[in-house]
């Protein structure tokens, strides 16, 4: 048992960094986010007319904090999962069903990251370009086959190795919890 702890070592260490990456991404997005919205509307008090350049990096952002965010609800096991079938199987095949859940997941993430991979390389290839900045698109885009890449990474890390997997948290467990407290 001692053994296979150490191996886990290296992959609890690095689903450790790409959490911290993701969280600090998550917060430096909404926070670029914040700053955008506050800084039109300011403008808008001030001079009758908004950012022209608002809208869009906002819109960016706000892709950044959901793609960071889909990683961090994974990594918190509170992503979403339809549990309407969890009663209908003994409790004895619960550990085959987390290692096929994260498996589906895992490859699930890796059809999305290869299909998005593909869009970002049309993207550039086209030298896409947004209306209103004429920036490329392309570098936002890189972001959602790298989500969904990390999170085929961060389940197939949960199948290898079963004592990383988060505990699951679900709406009604986390409810419970808030009302014992």
């Amino acid at each position: 048992m001692v053994k296979r702890l150490r191996m886990a070592d290296g992959p609890a260490r690095l689903l450790r960094l790409l959490q911290a990456c993701e969280r600090w991404l998550a917060i430096s997005a909404f926070l670029i986010l914040i700053v955008v919205i506050f800084a039109d509307v300011l403008n808008r008090e001030l001079t009758g007319s908004g950012l022209y350049w608002a809208s869009q990096i906002g819109v960016w952002a706000n892709i950044l904090v959901v793609m960071a965010g889909f990683g961090l609800a994974s990594a918190d096991g509170a992503h979403l999962r339809p549990r309407i079938t969890d009663a209908w199987l003994p409790d004895s095949w619960q550990p085959a069903l987390h290692t096929l859940q994260h498996s589906c997941m895992a490859l699930f993430c890796i059809c999305i990251a290869l299909l998005a991979a593909r869009v970002v390389g049309e993207s550039w290839r086209l030298g896409e370009v947004s209306i209103d900045l004429f920036w490329p698109i392309w570098p936002i885009q890189m972001f959602l086959p790298l989500a969904f890449g990390v999170a085929a990474l961060r389940h197939s890390l949960y199948v290898l190795y079963p004592s990383l997997r988060p505990a699951e948290q679900s709406a009604l467990a986390l409810e419970r919890a808030e009302d014992q407290t």
